[in-house]
């Protein structure tokens, strides 16, 4: 298979060449799908998919063209050349657009479990079987079974360029999701969880189906609570809401638009001390670990914030170029073959710290501690100012205590992150986006 991508990919970049390309790279990608929903310990449904195509970007002199097909034959991409040469054409020049040179290596991962490849679909089905009957066997409570699915996924990627770039890679993950509803009287209340992994013996149905239901079971009995201003402690979900807010802001692309809250500061303190941010491309286990991104850059480990400081931003080449004094940092991100590498994040992570996240409830003398907010991504992403709804536990004497619900919590994203004063150590992915349990010194608190 490495062969046939790679191939194809050179055909590619020689028929573009051929057309009146300068230069020319080719993206090809075959990625694959299955997902399986149960309910009442009987299969709901099972859905697969699979999806193949190749992606084409040329330069002409400073004008950029790109078009892609899923018409792998030697006339779709004949065709593909064709266009992506002529759409060239219709673009203006832009001085900062190139390709990526030829790399000298590849980190070494392991990205691709054969146990994965190997096991049957009926074990699969077993997973989220378990899945369910874990989260109703928890408490009596738990009636309606929104979600209990498994789910794959299997990528393959070959890159070529005229300027020396030959690169694959193969990859697999696995992951369990689980929704619910628990009712109590005529007050219903819902939980979730969500779990993926590179290698599916890491998978545990019965933890996710017990957080699902424990997350729906402890909101029961919830009241609403007057405005104030308190200390909040933030689950690791919700710290990952607030980091989808923070990502995009520390994209190249937006600071060289003036979109960014973080524009014009490296070298500042912009938070907490506690608070080191991390994007790390090759982190082991990571969901979006890969050995190279959309262009082929190799992939790194790169400290946004260090201690508090801001050490600089994310890049893919254009970015780069345009920046002047740096190099890409390896976030060329394409979402498939018919996407162009735009700045995204790979891992993206707050380091952990060394506080259990028991001891940061058990000194918070009151507050709250926040397990679900909504409407994060109405957060202004450029002043950084957000007010979102919330729910959680109230806290009393160090001790969670009463469920809250019908509350918002508002403020700014940069004096939220300056006002952290406790970071757990219990770092947890929620896809490609990471946190710890985190304490915010004071928040404002509106309830009725």
């Amino acid at each position: 298979m490495t062969i046939d991508f790679l191939n194809l990919a050179q055909a590619a970049v020689s028929k573009a060449v051929e057309r009146g390309a300068d230069s020319a790279e080719a993206y090809v990608s075959r990625s694959k799908e299955l997902e399986i929903e149960v309910r009442e310990q009987r299969i709901e449904t099972i859905k697969s998919a699979e999806e193949r195509g190749l992606g084409l970007r040329v330069l002409r002199g400073r004008q950029f063209g790109f078009a892609f097909t899923t018409n792998l034959t030697p006339s779709g991409i004949e065709e593909i050349a064709a266009q992506a040469v002529a759409n060239a054409g219709q673009t203006a020049p832009d001085e900062f657009y190139s390709f990526p040179t030829r790399t000298d290596g590849y980190p070494e991962m392991s990205l691709f479990d054969r146990e994965l490849q190997t096991t049957n679909v009926e074990k699969k089905i077993e997973l989220a079987i378990e899945m369910e009957r874990a989260a109703r066997a928890f408490d009596k409570r738990v009636k309606v079974i929104e979600s209990s699915t498994y789910h794959d996924g299997e990528i393959e990627v070959g890159l070529v360029s005229s300027e020396g770039m030959e690169s694959y890679y193969r990859a697999a993950l696995c992951g369990l999701y689980m929704a619910l509803t628990a009712q109590d009287g005529g007050e219903n209340q819902t939980g979730f969880a969500v779990d993926y992994r590179r290698r599916i013996a890491e998978l545990d149905p019965v933890k996710i189906g017990r957080e699902a239901a424990e997350r729906a079971v402890r909101m029961l009995g919830s009241r609403t609570q007057g405005s104030c201003r308190i200390p909040v402690v933030l689950d690791p979900y919700v710290v990952v809401s607030l980091l989808g807010v923070v990502a995009p802001s520390l994209a190249a692309e937006a600071v060289q638009k003036g979109r960014s809250l973080f524009a014009g500061r490296v070298g500042e303190q912009v938070s907490s001390p506690l608070i080191t941010l991390i994007d790390d491309g090759t982190y082991e286990g990571g969901i979006r670990t890969a050995p190279f991104d959309g262009e082929g850059v190799p992939t790194q480990r790169t400290v946004l914030i260090d201690g508090g400081v801001l050490r600089g931003y994310l890049h893919n080449t254009y970015t780069a170029a345009k920046d002047g004094k740096t190099r890409s940092t390896g976030n060329g991100v394409r979402g498939s073959f018919k996407s162009t590498p735009e700045v995204g994040t790979t891992n993206f992570y707050i380091a952990p710290g060394t506080r259990k996240a028991e001891a940061i409830i058990g000194e918070t003398k009151q507050g709250m501690y926040i397990t679900e907010v909504m409407g994060m991504h109405t957060a202004n992403p450029i002043s950084g100012d957000f007010s979102v709804g919330a729910a959680g536990i109230w806290i009393s004497e160090g001790q969670l205590a009463q469920p809250v619900r019908g509350v918002a919590i508002a403020g700014n994203i940069k004096e939220l992150l300056s006002g952290i004063d406790a970071v757990g150590d219990d770092l947890r992915f929620l896809g490609g986006k990471g946190s710890p349990t985190i304490r915010v010194e004071r928040m404002a608190l509106s309830g009725s």
